[in-house]
Parts: structure tokens; C-alpha cells; sequence
């Protein structure tokens, strides 16, 4: 699972995407407490989108991102791309779906050309590559200059008082929930889920990734006890 690396990686998160699709959305407004909901629009207001803009949602999975930033800037265009097609299939019979320009896509090899892109969001997207460097050089490539690029997601949680609590959430509810709501397939994919948080780059160790990879004025805000995290940035 989250020790996995490379293509094995890469093939193994593709499958559980598509196994937990029809289950997703709830899963999330359990997990979160609905409190994604709060992430995803802040999300869509540090891209900044202005009526004619052409949004890139990467990682859409069933469009949230995507769907929010519709909502609050009607006159935009929105293109959602990722590599699980039936988390897209679920996102297309959404409200809205039909306003979104579905795309299968690989984050490290989007097949779009260059500066086709006025931001450029994801969700829950950089945790799970395998080359997070390569990631960010190709939003930067499809985003126009001045472009924003904004990143939502998880952080491993904090050494303080409160870390044991969230370390027993992570590990024994979230795939307990999974088990419930979605089946075996479900507690597998949602004990994946958890340990590649625990795995992941702390606010700080992402922020220096994106500078590093050319990404300008890099800023971020945390949530939930430090556990999510938005990074927003521009080319």
C-alpha cells in the first residue's frame, strides 16, 4: 500500500480510486465532518478565477473541486482530469457534471499544451505520485504566466497533545468507516488512505517542493488540527 513505489504504486492507486468510486463523496463528508466542503472553497478562492478563465482540476475524482469553482464563477471553463475514469463516470451524473470537461489525464504527463491554463487546483493529488517534482514542472508548463497553482491536501499530524487522538482516527476509524460504508474493498483503500498521510510531507517540506520546482510567492493555511493542508502559489 503506501509503501509501494514507483509503477506498483501508481497501479495500486488507480485500482482503489476505482473501487471506492461510487462511495467517495460520502466517505469524505464522514471523515471531515463536511468540513472538505470549507477546504474546497477556499481552495477555489485562492485560484482567483475571473469569468472566462480556464480552470485545470487535477485529481477531480468526482468533480468537487471543479463543481465549487463553477458555483462561485459561473463564466469560467472547467476541465477535470484524472487517471480514474470511474471516479469521473460517478462526477458526470453529478449536478453540474455536464458543465466540466472530463479528461483522462496523467499528472505527470498532462495531455494538454503549454500555458492552455489560467489556475490550476488538485485535491488529495501530490501524496499520491511518484515524482512530485515532475508534478509540479507540468502545471507550471500548462499554466499561463501569472497563473495560480493551488494544492489541497493531507498533512502528517503534529507532535502534540492531540497527535495520539488523531493517529487512532487515522488508523482504526477511517477504515473501520470504510468497511462500513463501502465493504472489504473499502477498509482496504481507506487503510491506504490514512498511511500515506502519515507518509506525506509536512506544510513545510511541501511549500519548499513547490519553490523548488519554480513556483512563485508559495504560501499555505492548515486545517483541522494541522491535518489538511492548502498551498497556493504562481507561475
Amino acid at each position: 500500500m503506501a509503501h509501494l513505489t514507483g509503477e506498483a504504486r501508481a497501479a495500486y492507486v488507480q485500482d482503489m480510486f476505482g473501487r471506492i468510486a461510487g462511495r467517495y463523496n460520502l466517505m469524505n463528508r464522514l471523515m471531515t465532518g463536511g468540513q472538505d466542503v470549507r477546504w474546497r472553497r477556499f481552495v477555489v478562492r485562492q485560484a482567483r478565477l475571473k469569468p472566462g478563465d480556464r480552470l485545470l482540476d487535477l485529481a477531480t475524482g468526482t468533480g468537487d473541486i471543479a463543481f465549487e469553482a463553477l458555483k462561485a464563477m459561473p463564466g469560467i471553463q472547467a476541465v477535470g482530469g484524472d487517471f480514474s475514469l470511474p471516479m469521473m463516470r460517478v462526477g458526470q451524473a453529478l449536478p453540474l457534471g455536464e458543465q466540466v470537461g472530463w479528461t483522462g489525464a496523467d499528472a505527470l504527463n498532462l495531455p494538454f499544451p503549454d500555458g492552455a491554463f489560467d489556475a490550476v487546483t488538485s485535491g488529495y493529488l501530490v501524496r499520491n505520485v511518484v515524482d512530485i517534482p515532475r508534478c509540479f514542472a507540468e502545471q507550471l508548463r500548462v499554466l499561463k504566466p501569472g497563473g495560480r497553482i493551488v494544492v489541497l491536501d493531507s498533512s502528517p499530524p503534529k507532535d502534540n497533545l492531540l497527535r495520539p487522538f488523531i493517529k487512532i482516527h487515522l488508523r482504526y476509524i477511517i477504515p473501520a468507516l470504510g468497511r462500513i460504508i463501502a465493504g472489504e474493498n473499502g477498509a482496504d483503500a481507506y487503510r491506504y488512505l490514512p498511511s500515506s498521510t502519515q507518509a506525506f510531507k509536512t506544510p513545510d517540506e511541501l511549500a519548499a517542493l513547490m519553490r523548488q520546482a519554480g513556483v512563485r510567492s508559495v504560501q499555505y493555511r492548515t486545517f483541522m488540527f494541522g491535518t489538511m493542508a492548502v498551498h497556493w502559489g504562481e507561475k
